[in-house]
Formats: C-alpha cells, sequence, structure tokens
C-alpha cells in the first residue's frame, strides 16, 4: 500500500505558489478542501492531489538559460552597501554587473569579500563614517540590505531628517548623495508589517522627497529563482524621476530545486557538496532528532518527547514546522538561519542527524564552491545565513540590467534627436 503524504498549510503555499490565506479561503468555500491534523486541527493537503492539480505550475521545467537572461548594453557600476559576505555582490556579478565598491561593518564578511575579490573596493567600518560623493554619477545602482527599524511616523509625509538615527537613513543618504539611476533595498517579509506598516510608507516617503519613484514592492521567492531554500526577500526599487522607464521584476521560474539539487552532482553543481566543518547538536538534541524521519519534525515524536523538547511551546498555537525539522532529500530546505545548531530551529541533515556543514550551508544559498568564507565556523555560518541568495540575487541582476539597457538606449536616441535638431 501507498502511504500518502501530507503537508502543512504553509508547505502547500509554497509548492502551489498561492498564499495561506487563499488556501484557507479555498478550504472554507469547498474549492480545495483540507483535511485537519487530529491533535491540533490544523489544515493538511494530500501532496498528491496537490501535484495532480497544480501540475502545470509545479512541474513546468526551468529552460537551459534564465528566462530573465539579458546581456549588458554596457559596463554598469553598482554601489553595495551593507553588502554581508557577497551574496547579492556575486549574483549581480554573474549577471553582468561590475561592482565599484562595497560597504561592510562586520570584519569577518570583509575578510571574505577581499579574499574571493581582491580587486574590488571593501570600505571597512561604520556606513555612518564614510562620505560616498566620490560615486557621484559614477555608478548606475545602489543596493542595500538595511536592517528594519521604526521612523517616528504618524501619518505624515516624512523627509530624510526624520529618519536620522536609522540605517535606512544611511541608506537614503548615500542615495542622494551618489545620485545612481536606481537604487534596490533589500529586506525581510516582515517589512510589509512593520509597524502597522508604517516603516515601509516612510521609506517609500523619503526616497520621493530626494527625488525617486519606488514601485510597488514585491517579495520574491528564492525557490522560484533557482534556489533549492524556501527563503524570501522583499525587494524595494527606485527609479530616478526624471529617468522615464520602468523596472520589471524578475519572472519565477516554476522548477523548484531540492536539497539533493544543492548538495548532489547534477543541474545545479556539476559535483557533490565539498566536505568542510559543521556544528554539531547538543548530546539530548540528537537522540531527539534521531526520532525524526526525513521530512519530519516535531510532531513525529512520542508525545511525551514532544513536550519535554517543546516546553511550553507544545500548547502554545500554530504548527512550528521548523521544530526538530529533518529536512528531506525531495524538498527544498527551510529558510537558513544564523546559527544551525540554535534552539527549536532545526535544520537536520537528510541522512545524518547533524545540522548541515558550512559548504552545504553555502550551497543551499547557491554560492560557487570556490567562494571562501573567513573566520571561525560561527562567523561563518552567521555570513552565509544573513546573505541573499545568488541565483535569486542574479535573475535580480537581469531585470536591474534591461532596465538599465533602456535608459541608456532612451538617451542614446534621445541625443540623437536633439543633434538632428541643432542641424
Amino acid at each position: 500500500m501507498v502511504m500518502k503524504e501530507y503537508l502543512t498549510l504553509s508547505e502547500a503555499s509554497e509548492l502551489v505558489g498561492k498564499s495561506k490565506e487563499t488556501l484557507r479561503r479555498w478550504d472554507r468555500g469547498g474549492k480545495l478542501p483540507a483535511m485537519r491534523e487530529p491533535m491540533s486541527n490544523y489544515r493538511l493537503y494530500d501532496k498528491s492531489v496537490l501535484n495532480q492539480l497544480f501540475a502545470p505550475l509545479i512541474q513546468n521545467p526551468v529552460e537551459e538559460e534564465s528566462k530573465n537572461y539579458v546581456v549588458p548594453n554596457h559596463d554598469y557600476r553598482v554601489l553595495e552597501l551593507f553588502a554581508g559576505a557577497g551574496g547579492l555582490a556575486v549574483g549581480l556579478e554573474q549577471a553582468g554587473l561590475k561592482c565599484a565598491a562595497l560597504n561592510e561593518i562586520d570584519s569577518w564578511a570583509c575578510n571574505t569579500l577581499r579574499k574571493n575579490r581582491p580587486d574590488w573596493t571593501v570600505l571597512e567600518g561604520d556606513i555612518k563614517d564614510f562620505d560616498f560623493s566620490e560615486y557621484r554619477n559614477q555608478v548606475d545602482v545602489v543596493t542595500g540590505g538595511f536592517p528594519c527599524q521604526s521612523f517616528s511616523y504618524a501619518g505624515k509625509k516624512l523627509g530624510l531628517h526624520d529618519a536620522r538615527g536609522t540605517l535606512f537613513y544611511e541608506f537614503a543618504r548615500v542615495v542622494k548623495e551618489v545620485n545612481p539611476l536606481i537604487c534596490i533595498g533589500e529586506n525581510v517579509r516582515g517589512l510589509l508589517s512593520h509597524d502597522g506598516g508604517n516603516t515601509l510608507r516612510g521609506m517609500i516617503s523619503i526616497l520621493d522627497e530626494i527625488g525617486y519613484h519606488v514601485l510597488p514592492v514585491q517579495v520574491l521567492k528564492a525557490i522560484y529563482y533557482n534556489v533549492p531554500q524556501k527563503r524570501e526577500r522583499l525587494i524595494l526599487v527606485g527609479i530616478r524621476k526624471d529617468i522615464p522607464i520602468q523596472f520589471e521584476y524578475p519572472k519565477p521560474n516554476y522548477r523548484i530545486y531540492t536539497l539533493a539539487d544543492a548538495l548532489k552532482s547534477g543541474t545545479l553543481y556539476d559535483c557533490d557538496v565539498p566536505s568542510s566543518d559543521g556544528a554539531q547538536y547538543p548530546k539530548r538534541k540528537k537522540e531527539v532528532l534521531d526520532m525524526v524521519p526525513p521530512k519530519g519534525y516535531w510532531r513525529d515524536l512520542p508525545v511525551d518527547v514532544q513536550k519535554e523538547f517543546m516546553g511550553g511551546s507544545f500548547y502554545l498555537g500554530g504548527g512550528k514546522t521548523g521544530m526538530a525539522r529533518r529536512i528531506g532529500w525531495d524538498e527544498p530546505c527551510l529558510t537558513l538561519t544564523c546559527s544551525p545548531a540554535q534552539k527549536q530551529t532545526e535544520r537536520c541533515h537528510p541522512d545524518e542527524t547533524r545540522p548541515f556543514t558550512v559548504r552545504e550551508y553555502a550551497r543551499i544559498q547557491t554560492f560557487p564552491d570556490d567562494w571562501a568564507f573567513e573566520g571561525p565556523t560561527a562567523q561563518q555560518y552567521k555570513q552565509i545565513g544573513n546573505a541573499v541568495p545568488v541565483n535569486l540575487a542574479k535573475e535580480l541582476g537581469y531585470s536591474i540590467i534591461k532596465s538599465l539597457n533602456a535608459i541608456y538606449q532612451h538617451q542614446i536616441v534621445r541625443q540623437t534627436l536633439n543633434s538632428s535638431i541643432c542641424e
């Protein structure tokens, strides 16, 4: 007899590319009824049924070349702020963009950038201490993954001065100093609802004040951009107001890459993952996770062990599907954290009861195997866990290049017309 495989609401949402609220609405309306988990009454979905209903969406293969692929018509230069260990920078480089300079405060991350790209200009230190005026009108794009901090916002139109003391202020200050054609911020999905949405509204207001039209923000799901990981990044795009060209977000690829694609020889990589150092679980956690099957989590444990392992969380609502979680070979990994063995955010290897190693972490984030990370093992995990997935950044890079090609083409046409009129 074939055992059925059931997915949680979150897993089903990721698989079919529909929001959890959409699936809840379909369940309530009888369009796509869900089963209920006996103990918790949480929604469960038969994976085989979802595969049948959404086959065109789920199984549509990715072309050999990205559907977003485009060649730059010029040497486009990027200034990156809050650069970390280079996930965004490497992806933009792979797309064809040139790195003008990067700013990062973490010394280990700066060492990583210098080791891998000795020709890059790495500006190490607090962004507040740097004047970027020398790059004015010398770079096409400013990017930055600024932290999410609240402003004093009460429905008024915010100006740049209102954001003083926040790192978004520094991002906007640099954009104003440098005057790029495009500015791009990236952040966690939570920015959408941070402070009731006021934080994001404040950011848009500030960029508008300094001369940038902000497109409707989008949350890009990494699994649709050749990344074997269920990670999401909010992307905020500002186009200088004197530029009559729009920006198009990268089109999703609906082939879903799995952990096996990340760690084994195949489409994403032409060899198995290199060996490397890695963290270990404490003795009791290892004993608990030994009981969890591939693709299982804490609810697959005996009830007495569930209560011991979960503590007070056992009695709270929510599925908590990332806890005591062993990833399966045939699924994408859950979002990586900065510490692979930290309490209650387990990402256990499918076959061995251990966290993923440093190089496995890097593969799941789609870093090249020759991208080395500097510092102690804990610092390497932190750098990788904080990074933008490289393949997601590459797809975003293609969108940037497409817009820049159009901008430069428009300028050439305009100059030609002006010359004709003068003659």
